[in-house]
């Protein structure tokens, strides 16, 4: 998709409010637009005025970004000489409103600073950035894979504020290479990583070299695994600003402390535009092949990455939330081996527990007494958990079927030979080994219910 933008003759033809503000773009100017940018000074102090940005073309080379921002006049803010110890402000703002964190955010940095948009619930963040009375920017990530329902939000988003979203775009040479070498879906097969450090991480980066601060719409709530710990405020572990190096951007998650449900309560009390994927069943919101409803009951993120582990659940965005392997985690999921520190799940006397020799065996034999059905599982990956109850129910039942039911814990370090011989794509994964078949049976569904699992093996028996 293409950024469309607006001739500089145009815009020099065009009488410009005195009321009408501009801020420099995270995608740099051309040069014809400098005279135009340098006449206007936008004071920081409270006032009901949003900064519209001025139109500009996107240029291939990252090292344009901070030139093109360093060239235009910048906005009065306060030096660049931060000493702030933003761990010890985290803990003074911990019990502040998301309005007292986005007022001080955009204070501190004003249009040095800009609110991340996801087109989901992160209009929140707009609507705290509207009521503080403050000039405020936007920027959201155009993948080009996203819902046709998130590109018409956009647009009542820019229609309902007076603002002007600044798109950052993945460059088409790296997205050309990607599909050709691999194809458009090839996430489904080795991971989302690659395709979201394409299409998302890294014009994220060259959307913060032109920042000082950035502001997103993480919460505690949203991500056990990854986001249960993050501050109010820090200096990004991962992402550089405008002046170079880590520690040169800080980043700002007013809503860090606000429960999904008081998100949404206050959403609707405002009347602000939403996207209408939500009534849908979405919650959470990404590209439209690694995007999908989540059921009653399950989390919001479960519908983000659905064929991968629950701990995989970050494109990379928020790198900086994801403990590096080989150290514990906060949570208590692993130990520096990479094996749970969580009990053991599908406890029962009527499922038998594989070792890796029991399912290597299992898993050669051509001609077996009789078929198995087996979970490969890791005791902390809450969709497992989620299906504990449903899998034991089902040993029982097949108790005297003449079916044997087991479990390999197929993490750690089992967990290479598990991808590579047993058909492992995410936790769980339920296989099937026929009496007279070599090749075991992956169960395809997501519905790990007792009548939807036992009609899987009937079918098969």
């Amino acid at each position: 998709m293409a950024l469309s933008s607006t001739s500089s003759s145009s815009l020099l033809n065009r009488a410009i409010p005195s009321q009408e503000l501009k801020a420099p773009l995270i995608s740099p100017f051309r040069l014809s637009d400098q005279k135009l940018v340098s006449s206007v000074t936008i004071s920081t102090s409270r006032r009901l005025s949003f900064v519209k940005p001025v139109c500009a073309e996107p240029k291939r080379s990252d090292s344009v970004i901070p030139l093109a921002t360093a060239t235009a006049a910048a906005p009065e803010v306060e030096e660049k000489t931060d000493t702030e110890d933003y761990e010890k402000l985290a803990k003074d703002l911990e019990n502040a409103s998301p309005l007292e964190i986005m007022d001080k955010a955009l204070e501190k940095f004003g249009s040095d600073a800009a609110i991340a948009f996801s087109g989901a619930e992160d209009v929140a963040l707009i609507e705290y950035a509207k009521l503080t009375g403050r000039p405020f920017r936007v920027f959201s990530l155009d993948t080009g894979r996203l819902n046709p329902e998130t590109y018409q939000f956009f647009d009542a988003v820019e229609k309902h504020y007076g603002v002007r979203i600044e798109y950052m775009f993945p460059d088409a040479v790296e997205v050309q290479a990607l599909v050709r070498s691999k194809g458009l879906f090839s996430f489904y097969e080795d991971g989302h990583q690659e395709c979201c450090r394409v299409r998302k991480v890294r014009p994220l980066r060259r959307a913060l070299k032109g920042l000082r601060a950035w502001i997103t719409g993480q919460r505690k709530d949203q991500s056990p695994g990854t986001r249960s710990e993050i501050p109010v405020v820090q200096v990004d572990p991962v992402f550089e600003g405008m002046d170079g190096g880590i520690g040169s951007l800080v980043k700002w998650n007013p809503v860090a402390n606000v429960d999904g449900r008081d998100i949404w309560n206050f959403l609707r009390a405002m009347e602000v535009p939403l996207n209408s994927l939500h009534s849908k069943g979405y919650v959470s919101i990404g590209c439209e092949p690694c995007t999908r409803p989540v059921l009653p009951g399950q989390h919001e993120r479960e519908g983000r990455w659905w064929w991968e582990d629950a701990k995989a659940k970050e494109c990379g965005l928020h790198k900086g939330n994801i403990k590096e392997e080989g150290t514990q985690q906060l949570n208590g999921n692993r130990n520096g081996n990479g094996a749970s520190l969580s009990n053991d799940i599908f406890n029962s006397p009527d499922l038998v527990t594989l070792s890796r020799p029991g399912i290597e065996n299992l898993a050669k034999l051509e001609n077996r007494k009789e078929p198995w059905l087996v979970v490969l599982y890791a005791p902390w990956c809450q969709f497992c958990q989620a299906m504990e109850g449903s899998y034991v129910e089902l040993a029982a039942k097949l108790k005297e079927s003449g079916v044997k039911v087991g479990k390999f814990r197929a993490d750690g370090d089992e967990k290479e030979f598990a991808k590579q011989e047993l058909l492992l794509g995410s936790f769980p994964t339920i296989l099937f080994f026929p009496k007279h078949s070599l090749k075991p049976i992956k169960y395809p569904s997501e519905n790990r219910d007792v009548n939807s699992l036992m009609a899987f093996v009937n079918a098969l028996r």
